[in-house]
């Protein structure tokens, strides 16, 4: 028995973005394409449903430091919930935050063009956690015995 196509793998967001992420802009309602006779015709935007979970999907661009490769660098992250999730950091430029996912999943996937595929992932997540962190920084390890801290945990 073989994993089915779609099948989508709970990842832990430490272990997919070491150095955390950053998001650019903001978090919008994932729409349905409509064709220029809908949208002459007057008909609503629909927003579009999640087929495994019910939920709405919503989504948000950001970029990972961690990726050395330019081109893949940035690409969208999809939020799946019944109301828009709200950023927990603030932003440190104009329009970038650090941040960190909830019920991060990762579905693999070819991407790529002709001779140039390489294996790539569509990542969902169910909202935003407080950062423990700033994107950028590599979680610390605590080297200590049992009594030291670890500084990437915020209590």
């Amino acid at each position: 028995m073989g994993i089915t196509k779609g099948h989508r793998f709970p990842v832990s967001f430490d272990d997919a973005f070491p150095q955390g992420l950053v998001m650019v802009g903001e978090v919008a309602p994932d729409t349905e394409y409509q064709t220029r006779d809908e949208k002459n015709a007057g008909r609503p935007v629909r927003q579009r449903i999640d087929e495994s979970t019910g939920k709405r999907q919503w989504k948000v661009s950001v970029t990972d430091p961690s990726e050395p490769n330019a081109k893949r660098k940035s690409f969208e992250i999809t939020f799946l919930a019944d109301v828009q999730p709200v950023p927990t950091t603030g932003e440190v430029l104009p329009g970038m935050r650090p941040i960190e996912l909830d019920g991060l999943t990762a579905e693999p996937k070819v991407a790529g063009n002709g001779e140039f595929k390489y294996q790539s992932y569509i990542y969902r997540a169910s909202g935003f956690r407080a950062s423990g962190r700033s994107a950028g920084t590599p979680p610390q390890v605590s080297k200590g015995g049992a009594g030291a801290a670890d500084s990437s945990k915020a209590a």
